[in-house]
């Protein structure tokens, strides 16, 4: 199978996209299947931003949030805390490896997650595994092959041949997206409702902040490492990506879509 390889890594400038997420901008599809008493597994809970929403949707239910880098859970348990989210447990690991109980959990979620792993159809079937019959194992993942922007930008055009170059040097999907239900049903789930969603920054401040966390990932986080390392990109290349983002960060009535694939999966 190989060893998971993140393409993104947890620089600031990846956290501070990741601290952006709440209920409402990554997890609508989840909320009509959360309740007051429900158990719930978060499975790459990052700086615990939409661990610590949606926790508040199954409170007193509890809340068992893991992610394999455990440099970044001191900050969700801070997010945590502050937050009075006294449902929630951070646990350092891989989810398949850590031991949980079958059967345990109402919700298995997992997001923007599958897109990294080298075996997403087998991490559906370890979430499905913990969740008991009836339950929910939902999934939503971005497709980078499919960002839409305007106006014309070469820059960006690069920037996206990169990312999907990377990923596959990873033996990941970064069109993970369109391939949920596929993976879902290889999984041996049958039940599967698939949704899709978007992104979109189209504001001036929108379109500033987002264009300098890009700009900045493409010079500074695991991402450019692994360009640099695999032969991908040079670091003057990856200042060009960085450039392209600030250009159409700067331009007036520019505007970014992407496209999340969501999935439903009843146990």
């Amino acid at each position: 199978m190989g060893e998971d390889v993140y393409t993104h890594g947890h620089h600031d400038s990846v956290l501070r996209s990741h601290r952006w997420r709440t209920a409402e901008n990554s997890a609508a599809y989840l909320l009509p299947h959360l309740a007051p008493g429900r158990r719930l597994l978060d499975v790459g809970c990052g700086p615990g931003t939409l661990t610590v929403d949606l926790a508040s949707r199954v409170a007193p239910g509890a809340v068992v949030a893991v992610d394999i880098a455990d440099d970044v859970l001191p900050e969700a348990r801070r997010h945590a805390a502050e937050q009075g989210a006294d449902n929630v447990e951070l646990v350092a690991g891989d989810f398949r490896e850590l031991g949980l109980a079958e059967g345990s959990f109402d919700v298995a979620h997992a997001h923007q997650v599958l897109q990294h792993l080298v075996d997403p159809v087998g991490a559906l079937a370890a979430m499905a595994r913990l969740v008991r019959p009836g339950g929910v194992v939902a999934a939503r993942d971005g497709d980078s092959s499919a960002f839409l922007w305007a106006p014309a930008n070469p820059g960006l055009d690069r920037w996206q041949q990169a990312y999907v170059e990377v990923t596959r040097r990873n033996r990941a999907e970064a069109a993970a997206g369109r391939y949920l239900p596929a993976w879902a049903r290889a999984a041996g789930l049958d039940d599967v409702t698939y949704t899709t969603s978007t992104w979109t920054f189209a504001t001036p401040d929108e379109r500033a902040w987002w264009s300098d966390v890009w700009a900045e990932r493409s010079v500074a986080s695991s991402f450019a490492e692994q360009a640099l390392g695999y032969g991908i990109a040079t670091q003057d290349e990856l200042e060009d990506l960085a450039a392209g983002w600030r250009l159409w960060g700067a331009t007036p009535d520019a505007v970014l879509t992407i496209v999340h694939g969501e999935i439903i999966c009843r146990v």
